[in-house]
């Protein structure tokens, strides 16, 4: 048997911004440039993070590391994340603030202000705790300010989900654990949640959920709501549909294409390609239910892929098959509510 190579986890865009700051400040404290430094996670385990750039003065500091997502790579894989940390007259305070390439909030929803940085609370407080680690001397007569930067985010946020969430012009400080696990349902099902929010936060008590970018476009063609009311269940439909009765959406519109509602018609609330098949009896007994021909049953028994049958379907002109699957769809996505 083929031994499977363990997967490399990598580090979140709020472990970078901590680790640059605390290099940042310690380039100060020792008049030397950092390499690498030990960041402390949220659970109190350190993990130790290299240094792409460094460079100081008296009293002011900018440091970088380049971001790392491991074998789990986002589209944020590869930003350089920028610190410029200076003292202040404020003694003991620090101040986080947001510059160029981070998103600013525009949203009600995501638990930041309206107007501010995106830089998420779990990130805030490790940049606190680690420079307070090393900083408590200073902090008795000074104040210290770390201004966040990524030089690609405005390139990089339009890409992510920001600009759905009402999160423009950069990506987002992010991170729980601060580290990205790879392949990992975690952080999917936390943007799902948060684009709930969102949308429950702006007033809307009615979603569109689809399983993708493409079932997306197609069903904006066909539902007239506000962008944020759109969700990417991706393969999550049944979490998703659970959080929508959780949260109190009053109407979910499924959006996907004939794959992915074949599976939520037959039950499955995973319905990611390796993680469940198409079931080509199931389809053949649907056809049957709508008088489709002998012929038509055995050609779908054997059929390729879902897309396949549906083109069997169109082809043969088999009546009200197309309405079973959304009536299916449709029964089982309201239990899972």
């Amino acid at each position: 048997m083929e031994r499977k190579e363990k997967l490399r986890t990598g580090y979140t865009t709020g472990t970078s911004a901590t680790a640059a700051a605390k290099a940042s400040l310690l380039s100060l404290i020792h008049k030397r440039k950092i390499s690498e430094i030990d960041v402390k996670l949220p659970k109190g385990s350190m993990i130790k993070i290299p240094i792409h750039y460094c460079e100081f003065d008296e009293d002011k500091a900018r440091c970088s590391v380049i971001k790392d997502g491991g074998d789990d790579p986002d589209v944020t894989h590869g930003a350089e994340i920028i610190v410029d940390l200076e003292f202040t007259d404020r003694v003991n305070e620090i101040e986080i603030d947001g510059g160029e390439g981070v998103g600013v909030v525009t949203k009600p929803g995501l638990g930041l202000e309206i107007n501010k940085p995106a830089i998420n609370p779990v990130p805030k407080k490790m940049i606190n705790e680690n420079i307070r680690d090393i900083g408590k001397e200073i902090l008795l007569k000074k104040g210290i300010k770390v201004t966040i930067s990524v030089p690609k985010g405005r390139e990089l946020g339009p890409k992510t989900d920001n600009p759905r969430i009402g999160i423009l012009n950069g990506i987002s400080i992010l991170g729980t654990s601060g580290i990205v696990i790879p392949f990992s349902t975690a952080s999917y099902a936390a943007s799902i949640r948060q684009n709930i929010d969102v949308s429950i936060a702006m007033g809307n008590d009615t979603v569109v959920l689809t399983t993708g970018g493409r079932s997306e476009d197609f069903a904006k063609k066909i539902v007239d709501l506000p962008e944020h009311c759109f969700v990417q269940m991706g393969d999550f439909s049944g979490y998703t549909m659970q959080q929508c009765a959780k949260k109190g959406i009053k109407k979910a519109y499924v959006v996907g294409f004939i794959g992915k509602l074949t599976k939520m018609a037959a039950g499955v609330k995973q319905t990611h390609v390796k993680g469940s098949k198409v079931d080509m009896n199931f389809l053949s007994e649907i056809a049957k239910n709508c008088n489709a021909s002998h012929d038509v049953i055995e050609r779908i028994l054997k059929a390729n892929t879902a897309r396949h049958v549906s083109e069997i379907i169109i082809e043969n002109n088999v009546k009200g098959f197309f309405e079973e699957i959304c009536n299916k769809t449709f029964a089982h996505m309201k239990k899972h509510s």
